[in-house]
């Protein structure tokens, strides 16, 4: 053998022993690691859920609420919340979000034990985080195919659902090399050996959820405390209608859209503070639909139908039937693609066939130019705004100007 065959066959040999040594240095984590990771993914969840439940709850009744991320039109965990994509089955999302994650980590307890040896529940767990995955994918494109919003903190619990997926398939291949299907049937036997520990947990959990399911408070309904016709109404001296007071302490003039979320909430906080302060506030109704069909500062199709919605409205304000079909089209007209308008007359005791050529009809539109037109002049950019004292707030009423009519 020539002295280059022997050199290479040495080197060989040598790169070969160095590998063996550099793979027997690499050592797996310690099963904790991975298991405590996955327990703090879950938790991380958990949190993310509670923060936006708690969120979801305060836009519908804290007036003055508004979230960290509501950063812009396309950023704005508050627009998400809004929508009726936001209810599932009766419940917020986030709260369908705090039952996941506390079912999740009632299966990573047991993944814990001794008698696990290590390799039980995490094929159960890739399962229910694969669904958990793909129903972030579904909310994903809700957001984007008809929100045409995103939510930060709703983001961020999509990749923590993804995560869970990569842990428990991580754990499960690093610990457990039975074929995926073996796998899952010897997880559920795992639990039927520990059916005290199981049913207990099972039991605790469809005990909490049917509990919580049928006594949720509906909160996202907003409906006024009380009917506009146990209130005084009538018509300004220029024709504008007004609820309330007729000599109130406060007058507020406000610019509303049917399809502002912000404007329903307001109009629902206004009259629970009328109820709760009789006499002392009077509202007067102005219409500003952000519809690009009637509004000329609206360049980008937004809330496409206001227009006809205010237009409806006037209809009934020459019928008598202005602050009752107010009341109608703010609690249904955004949970629903077009107001049934045979319904409409039905409710409220209209022509149908008049209440359907209103719409052409030109003294109602020139109407709802008015109005429009005379926002602008007053600097309305978007709803809901208020006219006070002359002055106008835009978005929110001061709470310094509200304490003018609380004890």
């Amino acid at each position: 053998m020539s002295t280059e065959s022997s050199t290479t066959l040495i080197g060989d040999v040598k790169t070969t022993v160095e590998k063996t040594e550099k793979k027997k240095a690499i050592q797996p984590l310690a099963f904790g690691v991975y298991y405590w990771t996955v327990v703090s993914v879950a938790v991380a969840g958990l949190l993310d859920s509670i923060y936006l439940a708690i969120s979801h709850y305060r836009i519908y009744t804290d007036i003055g609420y508004e979230s960290f991320c509501a950063i812009s039109r396309a950023i704005n965990c508050d627009t998400v919340s809004q929508s009726p994509y936001a209810i599932f089955i009766g419940l917020p999302v986030p709260v369908w979000g705090v039952l996941g994650y506390v079912f999740a980590l009632f299966l990573i307890i047991p993944a814990g034990m001794k008698s696990a040896h290590r390799k039980r529940i995490w094929a159960l767990l890739v399962a229910v985080s694969i669904f958990y995955s793909a129903y972030s994918v579904f909310l994903a494109v809700i957001s984007h195919v008809y929100i045409h919003s995103y939510c930060f903190m709703c983001i961020l619990n999509y990749g923590i659902n993804f995560l869970l997926l990569y842990y428990s398939w991580l754990i499960r291949r690093r610990y457990d090399p039975d074929p995926y299907l073996v796998s899952l049937r010897e997880d559920f036997v795992f639990l039927r050996r520990n059916r005290r520990l199981t049913a207990s947990m099972l039991a605790s959990f469809a005990v909490g959820t049917i509990i919580l399911w049928t006594n949720f408070p509906v909160y996202w309904k907003l409906q006024p405390p009380f009917s506009s016709e146990e209130m005084s109404t009538g018509f300004t001296q220029e024709g504008y209608p007004w609820i309330g007071a007729e000599d109130a302490d406060l007058v507020i003039t406000e610019f509303a859209d049917y399809l502002c979320f912000q404007c329903s909430k307001t109009y629902y906080f206004l009259r629970k503070l009328m109820n709760r302060y009789p006499g002392r506030i009077k509202i007067i109704h102005r219409h500003f639909p952000m519809d690009s069909r009637f509004n000329p500062i609206v360049k980008i199709p937004l809330h496409e139908g206001a227009g006809r919605l205010a237009l409806l409205a006037i209809y009934a304000e020459t019928e008598g039937k202005f602050w009752p079909l107010s009341d109608y089209l703010f609690a249904n007209a955004r949970e629903t693609d077009q107001i049934d308008l045979r319904a409409v007359a039905e409710i409220f005791r209209l022509d149908y066939e008049k209440l359907r050529r209103s719409f052409g009809k030109t003294t109602i539109r020139l109407k709802l130019h008015h109005d429009i037109m005379d926002g602008l002049k007053m600097g309305v950019t978007g709803t809901p705004a208020f006219l006070i004292d002359g002055k106008l707030y835009s978005a929110q009423i001061p709470a310094e100007i509200l304490s003018r009519v609380m004890d």
